[in-house]
């Protein structure tokens, strides 16, 4: 490889191409660096499927080390095991500069990580051992390799990071149960008032509501476990020895620490990518919970004094630029400003995998960057929203009595009593006499003032 002032020289079957010297990258990674200069820095394809693709090249080197000894040496193996380590690590990430907006297969992000892992093994060796086609993609195509990669790292970040963040927040709203058990408020159905409940049990709602999501998400991932590689180029796994598929995911699944299976079928694991939507969609009824958990937290703080201020967030900013002592819950707007995002990223996941044509859904980046911007934003803004808004929750003990003895829909507990036409008849009045519901019940007749004070427990209700 020559050098030529900051460039060497590299090579490929169309021909000769300069490459910056102080980079591993090759002459198909350049071609393609040069031919899609499209968007902005940071829709380069993600260092997730990056990570993915390096545990894939190191599993897929032992598994054709344990197949084909003969053609991949323990020579060989060891080099790539080496830089694989390296990309894993983060330390080689400035080698991978392509962009979301290239081939539908991502064959050339493919081939940047084989032209890497190359060019770094041939430096560790001081010798030309590997070659990013024959060795370092043996028994694989970009049309098996780039799914596996995608399968992978969603799967890896949503164990890893999303989960893990949902259970935080699960933990912070168990603390916040235990310290409002004994607390009663009015309730709100239709944004009208409603009959009451402990706060806690408010909270409970929140809390079981995030841990159903945690089930709907693990249940998504099993479908992702099931991995494309072995199919090559079209599904037939040509080029690939006897059960590459079965020793490169246990090898993967060892590797990545949760399981992963060849797919049954490859011709379904290269053309089609419905699991992926299927996750995809178990990310949006996840956002569309955060959504609704956010919109009643900030409801509920809403004011300070002309709101329905039942509960107290942290002050974490000022507010306005010409409102002194403003404060807004900003935690609560940007976790429902990322379920917005989630929710639109849902559909190019989904319009992608309706797209392609015969052995190959050609889609598969921009997929796969949005999948993994939902997983990431909504990881970001659940540990956000919890460090910052609902750790620091506190209920307005006052506010919330008051706004419970004011509430009309008490008079549901005297259903039983004076039936519940009667009952609507002393809501009624004392709505419009501005009176409490004890006077108008006595008004009416119903009740007398010691037998209304006998049957009228708002804290039975719960």
């Amino acid at each position: 490889m020559p050098k030529i002032n900051n460039y060497r020289i590299e090579h490929d079957t169309m021909g000769e191409i300069k490459v910056p010297a102080d980079k591993y990258w090759g002459a198909q990674t350049e071609r393609s660096r040069q031919n899609f200069k499209i968007g902005v820095d940071h829709e380069f394809m993600p260092l997730e499927i990056i990570k993915a693709f390096a545990i894939l090249k190191k599993s897929a080197a032992k598994a054709n080390n344990i197949l084909n000894p003969a053609k991949m040496t323990n020579e060989k193996l060891n080099l790539i095991v080496k830089v694989c380590d390296e990309i894993i690590s983060g330390s080689l990430n400035n080698n991978f500069p392509l962009v979301v907006w290239q081939t539908g297969s991502g064959t050339q992000s493919n081939m940047n990580i084989n032209e890497v892992i190359a060019n770094r093994a041939n430096e560790l060796a001081g010798k030309k051992i590997l070659h990013p086609n024959d060795d370092v993609n043996m028994s694989q195509s970009s049309n098996d390799t780039f799914p596996t990669a995608m399968y992978i790292a969603a799967v890896i970040e949503i164990e890893n990071n999303l989960i893990p963040e949902i259970k935080n927040l699960i933990d912070t709203f168990k603390n916040l149960e235990l310290e409002n058990k004994d607390i009663i408020k009015t309730g709100r159905t239709h944004l009208q008032d409603a009959a009451p409940l402990k706060f806690s049990q408010e909270i409970s709602g929140w809390r079981s509501t995030l841990e159903q999501d945690i089930k709907i998400i693990e249940t998504s991932l099993n479908f992702l476990r099931e991995l494309a590689i072995g199919g090559t180029a079209v599904g037939t796994g040509l080029n690939a020895p006897k059960n590459f598929d079965v020793e490169c995911c246990k090898i993967i699944s060892e590797i990545a620490e949760t399981e992963f299976t060849p797919a049954k079928n490859k011709f379904h694991a290269l053309a089609f990518k419905s699991e992926l939507v299927f996750s995809h969609g178990a990310l949006k009824a996840l956002a569309c919970d955060m959504m609704k958990i956010a919109n009643d937290i900030r409801w509920l703080a809403s004011g300070p004094r002309c709101g329905l201020g039942e509960i107290i967030i942290p002050a974490n900013e000022p507010g306005s630029s010409i409102m002194p002592g403003k404060v807004n819950p900003t935690q609560c707007e940007q976790v429902t400003m990322i379920a917005v995002q989630v929710m639109s990223n849902d559909s190019a996941v989904s319009f992608s995998a309706s797209q392609g044509n015969f052995e190959l859904n050609v889609f598969m980046p921009v997929s796969i960057y949005n999948f993994l911007q939902s997983v990431r934003l909504l990881s970001d803004s659940i540990r956000s929203f919890n460090n910052n808004c609902v750790k620091g929750l506190k209920a307005d003990k006052n506010k919330m009595s008051e706004n419970l003895n004011k509430s009309l829909m008490l008079v549901t507990c005297l259903n039983p009593v004076i039936g519940y036409e009667n009952a609507a008849r002393v809501a009624k009045l004392a709505y419009e006499k501005n009176i409490s519901l004890k006077e108008s019940c006595i008004k009416l007749g119903f009740l007398s003032a010691e037998k209304f004070e006998e049957v009228f427990h708002p804290e039975k209700m719960v």
